[in-house]
């Protein structure tokens, strides 16, 4: 990656002007581009925010620069098809997302004091409730398609913000050894209803010990994922090399090159 160089606000915003000009004119000369809908941009946006957010995990910053210009481009997209059906362009996207700043921001550009970054969303979800065709309730909006492990986290965070949550983070684990005793009780009933709806329990109970401890769980479990996924693949590669077929090896085997993975991928 090539040395960075501060830009200007002029520079930024001849930047910004030069991609929605290139969009404009592949809108109308690129058979591609002058297809797309919103509908059939939607998948191709869900992989460009992963894409960003693996970059983001991997503190790739050659690769956050990059996915971020893609989504970018969906934005712009997206504004540009709002502009040619009559309903918003880009100036109105982002003329409502900076007085929606203003008005959520009032201990920055009015009179409410927030000296913590806790006062500042607490203030920001009554502030929600408050807007013209906003929220009508607390949980109201979080969106009903995301992931459950962020919408756990998400739905724990905007109920603390209302003021619903444990006075001290460590009693959070009364509760999770409480969700644990419940599922080890159904599991011995093998009540496979029961089972899953108490093993939801001890997931939502992880999840609010991780946002207690300012940990985010979607963050935590993808960097373990990629840890198992590094060791597991070295498991398979020493396996290869020493001729043999994983089926075939004894758990012991297998540990023993496991353990070898955990001291190579730390």
């Amino acid at each position: 990656m090539e040395d960075f160089k501060q830009h200007t606000r002029e520079e930024k915003l001849a930047a910004l002007g030069r991609v929605i000009d290139v969009l404009d004119t592949l809108r109308v000369k690129c058979p591609w581009d002058a297809k797309q809908t919103n509908e059939s941009l939607r998948p191709n946006t869900v992989e460009e925010v992963f894409e960003l957010c693996d970059a983001l995990i991997r503190e790739d910053n050659a690769e956050i620069r990059k996915e971020l210009g893609d989504v970018l481009l969906h934005v712009l997209f997206y504004a540009k098809i709002g502009e040619e059906k009559g309903s918003f362009d880009i100036a109105t996207v982002c003329d409502s997302l900076a007085d929606k700043l203003i008005f959520r921001h009032p201990h920055v550009y009015g009179e409410v004091h927030a000296d913590t970054a806790r006062q500042v969303s607490e203030n920001w979800e009554q502030l929600k409730l408050k807007e013209k065709g906003g929220n009508r309730s607390v949980l109201a909006g979080v969106p009903g398609s995301l992931p459950a492990l962020i919408k756990a986290y998400r739905v724990q965070e905007k109920a603390s913000n209302a003021g619903f949550d444990w006075e001290e983070p460590r009693q959070v684990w009364d509760k999770v050894r409480e969700e644990l005793a419940e599922f080890e009780a159904e599991a011995d009933r093998l009540d496979p209803e029961a089972m899953e709806a108490e093993m939801g329990d001890i997931f939502f109970s992880l999840v609010n010990a991780a946002r207690l401890y300012k940990i985010i769980p979607e963050n935590a479990l993808e960097k373990t994922n990629k840890k198992f996924i590094a060791r597991f693949n070295f498991l398979e590669q020493r396996a290869k090399e020493l001729g043999k077929n994983l089926n075939d090896m004894t758990l012991a085997e297998m540990d023993a090159i496991w353990e070898e993975a955990k001291k190579v991928t730390k």
